[in-house]
């Protein structure tokens, strides 16, 4: 049985459907680097929309599309790039000061101009690379064929060390997050801490690329944190659900993905939409709900409340 005898279509039996999925080992490598790439994208991201710096994470997704073509000029892994544009990107951005009205101004011009000059640097790439270049699409959209068990091995490990120092740095960096002023004030290193993040954003952002594209990381980053803190206030409840429906999603959209003609970044973008969407009108019927706990604010002429002498 070939791939594509196998991916006619959905037999409506899950059990059978997974078996059939998981009988092709590049499927099986990208679940598990869809699981990795999701556990990191979503941790990283849940601090990033709480830091309200999602413009920064939006233009390493875009820097990661150069990185790529700049690497598939030279001739060296796609991988390679897409981590030191990233990276470096982070770098460049972390250098402008964020405290202030004026600091935090300052690092939005930056991003945009970063992010201007780098993707035209991507297509100048693309014109430059005199082959074929049949993975544009791939490069822009995702794919999840051709995952290798190294590149697997790969993103476990970054993740593992992006994690790891995460969960170093991360009870100041929530203090940092939620008031930096005050921070800072009690000897924070607010600063550092920023320039870490920053850099863990950059290698989060490579990572996500390699599954759901450049253009289209920028969802598998936001949309589950932003979906999981719509759900609830509670931080780690809210960094648990990020990761939960994440993972959830991708795996829903490596599924579908491989039933479907089109990329998986298209359809990791509009599972993780539809789950903020849910938890967005939630919160707002919550909000509108009468709280039927409350007693009435007068009691009427003539009744006595209960107990009580009229």
């Amino acid at each position: 049985m070939n791939w594509a005898e196998a991916n006619a279509g959905w037999s409506w039996n899950p059990a059978a459907d997974i078996q059939q999925i998981w009988a092709f080992p590049f499927m099986v490598n990208a679940f598990r680097a869809g699981t990795v790439v999701a556990v990191l994208a979503a941790v990283i991201g849940w601090y990033m929309v709480l830091r309200k710096q999602s413009f920064a994470g939006h233009t390493l997704s875009v820097i990661s599309f150069p990185g790529a073509a700049c690497a598939t000029l030279l001739g060296v892994s796609a991988g390679l790039g897409y981590f030191a544009f990233c990276v470096g990107g982070a770098l460049v951005i972390a250098a402008i000061p964020r405290s202030g009205q004026g600091g935090r101004s300052q690092e939005s011009a930056l991003t945009g101009t970063v992010q201007a000059f780098l993707l035209a640097c991507g297509f100048l790439f693309v014109a430059l690379y005199k082959g074929f270049l049949g993975g544009v699409n791939a490069l822009l959209f995702g794919s999840f064929l051709g995952i290798t068990t190294t590149q697997v091995i790969t993103l476990a490990v970054v993740a593992a060390l992006a994690l790891g120092i995460l969960a170093l740095i991360g009870r100041p960096l929530l203090f940092a997050s939620i008031d930096g002023d005050v921070a800072a004030a009690r000897r924070v290193p607010v600063r550092a801490l920023s320039v870490v993040f920053l850099v863990l954003l950059g290698a989060a952002t490579a990572e996500a690329s390699q599954i759901t594209g450049t253009l289209l990381v920028f969802a598998l980053l936001v949309m589950p944190a932003a979906a999981a803190q719509q759900i609830t206030a509670r931080p780690a409840l809210s960094l648990v659900a990020a990761v939960l429906i994440a993972v959830l999603v991708t795996w829903c959209a490596l599924v579908t993905a491989y039933y479907s003609p089109y990329p998986i970044g298209f359809y990791v973008t509009t599972f993780a939409f539809g789950v903020y969407a849910l938890a967005r009108t939630g919160r707002a019927l919550a909000a509108i709900r009468p709280d039927v706990s409350e007693e009435p604010a007068n009691t009427p002429v003539g009744h006595a409340p209960l107990g009580g002498t009229p």
